[in-house]
């Protein structure tokens, strides 16, 4: 174990990222991702629960929420373990945020920007991207010129970031090299490429937690560690059972296509003596239109 907190525990991320005494390195790492097409001055943070506006629908829990000084909504999200429908959560998450600006009274639909930044831990799914970084906006399909500048996805693939110390090439390439590898550091490198990195050295530093912030972070841990090695043992039982299961149902397979092949000729049977179509229909389960088909 290195000197430094891992800061893909929820309790981690939310330390370096989500306080206002930090927001210094959150406005510094989204200065970097944006690499000049904006820049943030200042933020503010949101309440990360969004209650659903009826009793039957849902709300959300986002992990980083806030405005920037000009407007803009950011969502941020730590993804450990590959979901499904991961990408269609960020969608929705994202969904929630724009649906969320909307006033009482007059309005006139006027939406500010969402961005919505994905870390994600992990690299296997089918849905999930195959390079390190997406960037996704609605854009025209024929001329792929921005159509709106309301929506805007940013993927990191973490796992696919494959730079050492020495290859990494800008503060942005830094902070992802870092954030990959810093749990097990003995050393914050890139001290005197960026100040930042000092800063982060001294909040992410364990032997400076307090102990109730070093119980958090215990805590926090566990909780991943033990949901890591539940996920583990879930896709191994399930391709196991994948195994059996696709072997039974070969067996199903194979024992409803001869009793459909009975059932077809028995209706041949029937059809050359004369029945009624619906009388053997009703005998042999086959549609009528299958019947039909029979020669």
């Amino acid at each position: 174990m290195g000197r430094f907190i891992n800061p893909f525990t929820d309790w981690g991320f939310k330390q370096i990222f989500g306080r206002e005494i930090t927001k210094d390195l959150l406005i510094s790492f989204l200065n970097d991702l944006f690499d000049g097409k904006h820049h943030v001055t200042d933020l503010t943070f949101l309440d990360k629960e969004q209650l659903p506006e009826a009793k039957d629908m849902r709300g959300v829990v986002y992990d980083i929420y806030c405005k920037t000084a000009d407007g803009k909504n950011v969502i941020v999200e730590m993804q450990n373990r590959y979901q499904e429908y991961f990408l269609d959560r960020s969608l929705f998450y994202a969904a929630r945020s724009v649906v969320g600006q909307s006033q009482k009274g007059l309005w006139d639909y006027s939406l500010v920007p969402v961005y919505t930044i994905c870390f994600m831990n992990y690299g296997e799914g089918k849905d999930t991207p195959h390079k390190f970084r997406t960037d996704v906006a609605l854009t025209d399909i024929d001329s792929g010129e921005l159509f709106s500048d309301k929506l805007h996805f940013i993927y990191l693939m973490l796992p696919l970031f494959k730079k050492e110390e020495e290859e990494c090439e800008n503060d942005f390439e830094r902070w992802i090299y870092v954030l990959n590898n810093m749990n097990t550091f003995d050393r914050m490198p890139f001290l005197a490429k960026n100040a930042v990195f000092k800063k982060l050295a001294e909040i992410a530093d364990v032997n400076t937690l307090t102990q109730a912030e070093k119980e958090k972070y215990d805590e926090s841990l566990k909780i991943m560690r033990d949901a890591y090695a539940t996920y583990k043992t879930a896709k191994n039982i399930g391709r196991e059972e994948g195994v059996r299961e696709g072997r039974a149902q070969g067996i199903k397979e194979g024992i409803k296509a001869g009793r459909a092949e009975e059932c077809r000729g028995m209706a041949i049977k029937m059809k050359q003596n004369g029945l009624d179509i619906m009388l053997i229909s009703q005998i042999t389960g086959l549609s009528e239109e299958e019947i039909n088909q029979l020669n």
